[in-house]
């Protein structure tokens, strides 16, 4: 049964990581009328391009040496893959990774760039992957894209780099897909300073954490699909509920036409890219100035990635939706 990571899991994770994920800066997003100030925590700019090589590296570390002989291998739509992939490759171990058929162009070329063996199957046999912590006829350390202590610490020094350069952050944003990041990042967050609130952000396309907190109990949802990926499964996993019951302040639900517009506006005025799931929490957080949902002086929101493929970025950015 997985529990909450503890703090010390997190500063150990944080040495695992030095040298390999960067610290990632922090800026403020200034737009005129908002009732807090709203910052970024520029995860798009690892070097995978997402968050993922937090946990991806902290997970074969703590493996080890031994372990990882027969080699590693991850279920993923394209981030976790690239993390554990660029992982291998500096350790000089095999990867091999399962991806949804129709995972993103963009990423699909970005493990195969790093090194990665990639298996395609259909969307219930990754999901399945996922909830079984395995695949059949494959060796190796298996690495889960958030139902791993591991990842999850890993994830959670993202929370300390956070609360060391906002220190007065009272609300923290941050997309839902697993939930393994929005998890490592609240408890580690709760440890250092118990009164900021993380909130889980979900597409209204696919919202499982939404439909699990109002029936009380883990939710499965009927996706449907649109361009935005690294959010939105069928549901919330038994290993990860009872953590997001406990850490997270709720969830904020957007949609996908406002998760494009926060992209074009995190282009415009600042010049970063942003995957879907990543513009998701800057979308939550404009959606709830204009609607006085969110009760906040500063909110920081996790930009977790930006590996969008470019023929969706320039269509979102002509004003239409991929």
């Amino acid at each position: 049964m997985l529990k909450a990571v503890s703090l010390d899991a997190v500063r150990e994770a944080r040495s695992r990581l030095a040298g390999i994920a960067i610290r990632t800066p922090i800026i403020r997003l200034d737009l005129p009328d908002l009732p807090f100030e709203l910052y970024l925590k520029l995860e798009n700019l690892q070097p995978i391009g997402s968050f993922k090589l937090r946990g991806a590296a902290n997970a074969m570390g703590i493996a080890g040496v031994e372990a990882l002989k027969n080699g590693v291998y991850t279920a993923s739509g394209g981030n976790m893959a690239q993390g554990v992939a660029w992982c291998a490759r500096a350790r000089g171990v095999r990867c091999q990774v399962i991806v949804p058929d129709r995972a993103a162009k963009t990423k699909i070329e970005a493990i195969a760039r790093l090194g990665g063996e990639i298996i395609k199957v259909p969307f219930d046999a990754w999901w399945q992957t996922m909830m079984d912590h395995r695949y059949p006829g494959i060796d190796g350390v298996f690495v889960h894209p958030f139902a791993d202590s591991g990842v999850m610490a890993g994830n959670g020094t993202i929370a300390l780099e956070i609360l060391e350069d906002v220190p007065d952050v009272d609300t923290i944003l941050v997309p839902f897909g697993g939930g393994g990041l929005c998890c490592g990042i609240a408890a580690a967050a709760r440890a250092v300073k118990p009164s900021v609130q993380v909130y889980a952000v979900e597409v209204d396309t696919a919202a499982p954490l939404r439909a699990s907190l109002a029936q009380g109990s883990p939710a499965t949802v009927t996706p449907t699909p649109s361009f935005v990926e690294g959010m939105g499964g069928k549901s919330v996993s038994a290993e990860i509920w009872p953590l997001a019951q406990q850490l997270l302040a709720g969830t904020l639900v957007v949609s996908v036409p406002h998760i494009a517009q926060a992209i074009r506006l995190l282009v415009d005025r600042c010049r970063i890219v942003a995957e879907a799931a990543g513009a998701a929490p800057v979308a939550a957080a404009l959606d709830a100035a204009a609607s006085g949902t969110l009760r906040a002086r500063r909110v920081v929101c996790v930009v977790s990635g930006g590996n969008i493929d470019t023929e969706k970025l320039i269509t979102i950015l002509g004003g239409e939706l991929p």
